[in-house]
């Protein structure tokens, strides 16, 4: 059985943890959060619930075109205040360049790229959270007069966030 066939059976048995009526699309705290696809992260470790935030995930905690897209839908229609940019430690992307990446994965495919690919690989990732809230305030429709935006380290070894100032 594949894992998709497997998550298909769990999913017959699966009940929700929250009643949907009572759920909406904006979220309740107010609050987007950007972080890394990494399985150590979760809702859960930020103490969010169902209908909590909005949680935008991709490789890194990267504020790409599409992270932006995602958290202007969030703020302007639907009512985040608050962004909050996450990285993690042992993140994947700290442990090759992004040539060694490039590299790698044409190797395994057997061709190269058909249109260009950038993995935003980094080595320090305080100096990464940083860049991310820089790319982010300087988007001229993210207002930080009416958008509040911290960066936080999740460390993996012991479950805590650490601000990046």
């Amino acid at each position: 059985m594949s894992s998709i066939d497997t998550a298909l059976e769990a999913n017959k048995l699966f009940a929700l943890d929250y009643d949907p009526s009572l759920i909406s699309p904006r979220p309740r705290l107010h609050l987007a959060v950007l972080t890394c696809m990494d399985t150590r992260l979760s809702r859960r470790a930020l103490g969010l619930g169902p209908g909590d935030a909005h949680l935008i995930r991709n490789a890194g905690g990267i504020v790409t075109d599409d992270a932006i897209r995602s958290l202007l839908v969030s703020h302007y229609l639907l009512g985040t205040q608050e962004f909050m940019i996450i990285n993690h430690t042992d993140c994947g992307l700290m442990k090759a360049t992004e040539e060694e990446l490039h590299r790698t994965i044409e190797q395994r495919a057997g061709i190269p790229a058909n249109s260009p690919v950038r993995f935003h690989a980094f080595s320090d990732v305080e100096k990464n959270v940083r860049e991310q809230l820089r790319k982010l305030a300087e988007h001229s429709w993210v207002r930080t007069e009416t958008i509040t935006i911290r960066g936080f380290v999740f460390e993996v070894q012991t479950g805590n966030l650490r601000e990046v100032s």
